[in-house]
This record gives structure tokens, sequence and C-alpha cells, in this order.
């Protein structure tokens, strides 16, 4: 498969800042990955700016229409302020909110900061994993009077859960929203297998997927 410029300068820019690396990785599910993706290694300016623009690019692609962002505590905020930032460049400010863990109980008070959550609200997060983050914001954003109208992700691994569905599967099924992904394991093998200095990470990756993975039934948004 060809990949889309954005996603190949995602994942050179995800190597680059050492938020993927290949290796031997024990996950929270207790499965043994050949890769690992942490997105709080997105930790410098000119790394969150150039995120942002792959998130927008992919978010341009999908064509999904929004009204405002909504970035979960932790790892989201960051990520949906980049993309905020990359949106007012391409010359479309949207509002923006994110939540805390713990409700405030001094000061403004509550568990939002930000905007008001109203309108048609896109979520944006690294990665869906178990999708609890995902669930609590839906409920957040409903519980205001808004409507989550989609997630963005820079990562799907498109890994089967207890279901048989990968969780961003779960999320369309059970939430009627889409979840859209920069870019997804398909892509992260098509991009290893143009790169001679990874190729040697290919065998490990299909043979993960082979395992755990979801194949290409399920769509990409």
């Amino acid at each position: 498969m060809s990949l889309k410029e954005y996603q190949s300068r995602f994942f050179e820019l995800s190597l680059r800042c050492q938020v993927l690396r290949f290796g031997e990785f024990t996950l929270k599910s207790g499965r043994v990955s050949p890769y690992f993706f942490n997105a709080g290694r997105f930790d410098h300016g000119a790394a969150l700016a150039a995120l942002g623009e792959c998130y927008a690019q992919a978010l341009e692609d999908s064509g999904l229409a929004f009204d405002m962002l909504f970035g979960p505590a932790y790892k989201g905020i960051p990520l949906a302020t980049s993309l905020a930032v990359a949106l007012a460049r391409r010359g479309r400010d949207v509002p923006l909110a994110f939540n805390r863990k713990e409700a405030k109980d001094h000061g403004e008070g509550g568990l939002m900061i930000g905007a008001p959550l109203e309108g048609r609200v896109l979520i944006v997060d690294d990665v869906v994993t178990a999708g609890t983050a995902v669930r609590e914001s839906l409920a957040q954003i409903r519980a205001a009077g808004a409507t989550p109208c989609g997630v963005l992700v820079a990562l799907d691994r498109q890994e089967r859960g207890e279901s048989g569905l990968s969780a961003t599967a779960e999320i369309r099924a059970t939430a009627g929203i889409p979840v859209i992904a920069v870019a997804r394991l398909e892509e992260l093998l098509a991009y290893t297998s143009d790169q001679p200095a990874l190729r040697e990470h290919q065998a490990r990756l299909q043979a993960y997927r082979e395992r755990h993975g979801v194949g290409q039934a399920e769509p990409s948004h």
C-alpha cells in the first residue's frame, strides 16, 4: 500500500522523538509487543507543531464535520492543543476544552477547563487502548449537552479486544461515532517495508498482527 505524505512525516517524527520504538515491550494487556508508542515523548514545541499538522491533515482527509476540540487528561491536552494551533494556521479558529482528573473545588472549580462544551465535539487523543478515557469523555461531553462527533488518534494499533473487535471498532459500535487515525498498524507495516533500516522489524510486526490483529476488515474511519 502507498502511504500518504503526512503519514510518512508522522512516522519519521515519531522515530526521531523516540515516540515509536522497536524491541520487546510488555503492554498493560500482558501482550508482548514488538513496538511501543509513547506520545509523551512529543515533548518539545517543534515536535508538537509538526504533530499538530499531521493531525490536521488526517482530520481534513476524513471530511468529518465538527465545531470544537476536546483533549482528555492528560496526554490528550497537549495533543488537542497542537491540533487547535495547526487548524488556526490553516485559517480555522476552533474552541478547545479539556478536563481534570479530579474536580477543582476552588477558583473556577469543576472538571472542565477552556471553552464551554457545545455543538459537535471532536475528542483528540494518542492511542485508543481499552477505550476508558474515550468513554469518560463521551459521558462528560453529553452531560454538558454537547454532541460527541468523533475521535481522532495518532495511532490505531488495530488489535483485537476481548470482544474480538479492536478498541476503535468497539467505540464505533457502542458510541456510533467514527474513529480517525493519523496512521494504523497497517501503515506502520508499509512504512517499515519501505525503509531498509527498519525492515528487520517486519517479521515480528507481521507475526504480532497475525496473532493479535483485526486484519483489514475494519474500516480506517
